[in-house]
Parts: C-alpha cells; sequence; structure tokens
C-alpha cells in the first residue's frame, strides 16, 4: 500500500479547534486525511494531496498539489455563496451539497470556521441543534 501523505499538523489542529467545540462531534481517521462527524455523518474531511494522489481529490480540486483541502456540507447555491465556486473553492462531484477549499497560508480561519459550523448545522439532528444554539438548516 503506498505511503498516505498526512495533512500537516497544524492544519488538522486548527480545524480540531473549530469541529470538536460542536455538540457530539467526533474526528476519526479517513481512507486518507482526516474527516469530522456528528452521528455517522461527516461534516469535514481534511486530505493532503501529493503527485495527483488521492485522484478524486486531486481531479476535483484540479491540483496535483502538494496541497491540503478541506471538504464540507453546504446547502449554499450559486446564487447564494457565489465564492463558493471560484478559487480557492471547488465543487467536487460526488455529492451535490459537498463544496471543497484549498488551506494555505492566505487561508481566512474565520470563513473556515463559518463554513464548517454551517457543514455541522447541515448533518446535526435537531437537538445538538439547541444545544450549540444553531439555527435549523433546511433539509
Amino acid at each position: 500500500m503506498p505511503s498516505r501523505p498526512p495533512v500537516p499538523p497544524e492544519t488538522i489542529e486548527r480545524i480540531a479547534a473549530i469541529c470538536l467545540a460542536l455538540p457530539a462531534a467526533y474526528e476519526e481517521a479517513a481512507w486518507t486525511g482526516t474527516r469530522w462527524m456528528v452521528g455517522k455523518k461527516n461534516f469535514a474531511h481534511a486530505v493532503r494531496i501529493e503527485d495527483g494522489w488521492p485522484p478524486a481529490y486531486a481531479r476535483a480540486a484540479g491540483t496535483r498539489g502538494p496541497a491540503t483541502v478541506l471538504t464540507f456540507r453546504s446547502p449554499l447555491s450559486k446564487a447564494d455563496a457565489p465564492e463558493l465556486w471560484r478559487n480557492p473553492f471547488f465543487k467536487p462531484v460526488w455529492f451535490e451539497d459537498i463544496f471543497g477549499v484549498a488551506l494555505d497560508e492566505r487561508t481566512d480561519w474565520q470563513r473556515i470556521e463559518n463554513l464548517l459550523v454551517a457543514s455541522y448545522a447541515a448533518l446535526a439532528p435537531k437537538k445538538l441543534l439547541e444545544e450549540a444554539r444553531l439555527p435549523a438548516r433546511p433539509r
């Protein structure tokens, strides 16, 4: 099995600080990278792309790497959030509501926090949304 490139630890720490502050959210190793879940639903996934691997992420992000990307869920449309449809964001094809963003030294971490909280809210049960004092998202 080929060695899978790790996401830089400082990136994992920044994402984890946001995600694990949400009720019942947890972190686990994914088939590549690290993901954050609520229940059995993945609301964030950080992956390192190098030499075109993993190919699905490299194609979606439009890069052979090296690059670190984060995917998340969003109920926002092109009209609701046009910035999600242009660089450094990208639109994977595997789920209608999934988006990705390349993370680098220019990353707006406040924006990432807002997107991750919205991703969590799109998938979390109503009880957890109430506990987090987040508005319910249309499903």
